[in-house]
C-alpha cells in the first residue's frame, strides 16, 4: 500500500490542472441542427471482480480504467561509509473522470503524482520531494504492457525484469537498480485484496518481495554508492475504501530469514479496525493468508509532529495469529507533507521488526488518516 498511498488525488494541484483543461475550447465544429445539450457525465471506472487472474508481464504496466493506481518501491540502504538509511519512491496514476470527451490533449485524462523520500537518522531528517502533473507527451506517462513511469525526469522502469529508478531532487537523488530475487507474492491468494466489509471495497494487489538494491545516494551535492534491500508494490482499484473509513495502517517487512509480511488494517472514525488482512510467506514458499480475526494492532508510542500537530503511533506490537512482533522507527520524523501534489499528509518510514527483542527484519510503515479523513478521489 501507500497511499500513498492512497490519496486524496483530485485535490489542489490536480484540480487546478483539471479546471484549466476543462476551459480549454473545442476545436471548432459545425453542430447539428438538432443537437441537445449534453448532459454532465458520470465517470465509469472498471472495477475489481473475484475470479480475475494476475498476468505477468501485462500486469506490471498501468491500468488506466481505473481509478487509482499506485508502484510503490521501499526499503532500507547502507551506504559505503556504513549509514543505514530508508528510501521510499512511490508513482500514483488517477484517472480523475473530469476529460469526458474534450478532444484537447490538454485535457487530463490521467494525472500522475511522484512521491520520494530519504529517511536519515544521522542527520536526524526526512528528505522528500514531490510531483505532479497530467500524463502526456514529454510530461509524463505510465505505459501499459510493463512497468515503464515518468514525471519529467523521474522515473521508474522494468526492464528484462529489472527495474531502474531515477530520482533527482531539489536537495537530493536516487539513481538505485533493484533485481528480484524471488518470485511475485500475489495477496489475497489470486492478486484480489479486500479492504472493507463489502467485497466492493478491494484491490487488484501484489507485490515483490526482498530486491536486491545497488546504486548512488546523492544528498546536498554529496554523492554515496549504497546498496541494501526492498519491498517493491503495485496496486490498482477504482473503489477502495468505504465511506466510513478514515485512514490505514501497513506494513512491509522483508524477514531475515527470506520470509516477507505484508499486513494491514483499515480504521474507522473510532480508531476501530473496519477490516484487516495481510499475506505471510515463508522463507521456503509456504504462503498463509491472514484473515481479520488473526491481526491485531496495537500502538505501543506516539509521536507528535512539531510542524502539523499530527500525533502518529509510530511504535507498534503487532499480532499475527500466535506470533507477535514488535516495530520500531529508524527515526520519529517520517512525516510526508504532500499538499501541494496530493493534498494528503501521512507517515511513511523504515522499521525494524523485533520478536521477544531479537531483530527479525526491516521494512516500512505507512500510516494514513491520522490528522483527517483519507479522500480517495
Amino acid at each position: 500500500m501507500s497511499y500513498a498511498p492512497k490519496l486524496a488525488f483530485a485535490t489542489g494541484a490536480a484540480l487546478a490542472l483539471a479546471a484549466a483543461a476543462a476551459a480549454l475550447p473545442a476545436p471548432s465544429t459545425t453542430p447539428a441542427p438538432s443537437a441537445a445539450p449534453a448532459a454532465s457525465a458520470v465517470p465509469s471506472y472498471d472495477a475489481v471482480t473475484p475470479g480475475r487472474a494476475i498476468e505477468f508481464p501485462s500486469d506490471f504496466g498501468s491500468h488506466p480504467g481505473f481509478r487509482t493506481e499506485w508502484w510503490y518501491v521501499t526499503g532500507w540502504l547502507t551506504t559505503r561509509a556504513g549509514e543505514s538509511l530508508g528510501f521510499q519512491i512511490t508513482f500514483f496514476r488517477t484517472n480523475p473522470g473530469v476529460a469526458g470527451d474534450n478532444p484537447s490533449s490538454f485535457a487530463p485524462r490521467q494525472l500522475l503524482i511522484a512521491h520520494c523520500a530519504i529517511s536519515d537518522p544521522q542527520r536526524g531528517r526526512l528528505w522528500q520531494d514531490q510531483k505532479i502533473r497530467r500524463a502526456g507527451p514529454g510530461l509524463a506517462d505510465a505505459a501499459r504492457g510493463d512497468t515503464d513511469i515518468r514525471i519529467d525526469r523521474w522515473t521508474l522502469k522494468r526492464d528484462a525484469g529489472i527495474y531502474t529508478a531515477a530520482i533527482d531532487a531539489d536537495e537530493f537523488s536516487l539513481h538505485l537498480t533493484l533485481s528480484g530475487t524471488q518470485p511475485a507474492l500475489l495477496h489475497g491468494g489470486s492478486g484480489m485484496s479486500r479492504k472493507g466489509p463489502s467485497p466492493r471495497s478491494a484491490s487488484y494487489y501484489y507485490s515483490l518481495p526482498h530486491l536486491a538494491v545497488t546504486g548512488t545516494v546523492g544528498r546536498n551535492g554529496r554523492l554515496d554508492a549504497a546498496s541494501g534491500e526492498a519491498w517493491f508494490d503495485h496496486e490498482w482499484s477504482s473503489e477502495y475504501l468505504d465511506s466510513e473509513a478514515v485512514g490505514w495502517d501497513w506494513i512491509g517487512i522483508n524477514l531475515n530469514d527470506g520470509a516477507a509480511l505484508m499486513a494491514f488494517r483499515i480504521r474507522g472514525a473510532h480508531d476501530e479496525s473496519r477490516w484487516a488482512g495481510g499475506t505471510l510467506r515463508s522463507a521456503d514458499g509456504q504462503v498463509k493468508l491472514l484473515e481479520p480475526s488473526d491481526l491485531r494492532f496495537a500502538s505501543t508510542r506516539i509521536w507528535r509532529s512539531p510542524r502539523t500537530g499530527i500525533s502518529y503511533p509510530v511504535q507498534w506490537r503487532v499480532q499475527l495469529g500466535s506470533k507477535e512482533i514488535d516495530l520500531e522507527p529508524l527515526l520519529d520524523d517520517q512525516e510526508n507533507d504532500t499538499r501541494l501534489s496530493t493534498g494528503a499528509i501521512y507517515w511513511e518510514g523504515a522499521v525494524r521488526a523485533y520478536q521477544a527483542h531479537r531483530l527479525v527484519g526491516r521494512g516500512y510503515l505507512e500510516l494514513t488518516g491520522y490528522g483527517e479523513k483519507l479522500r480517495l478521489r
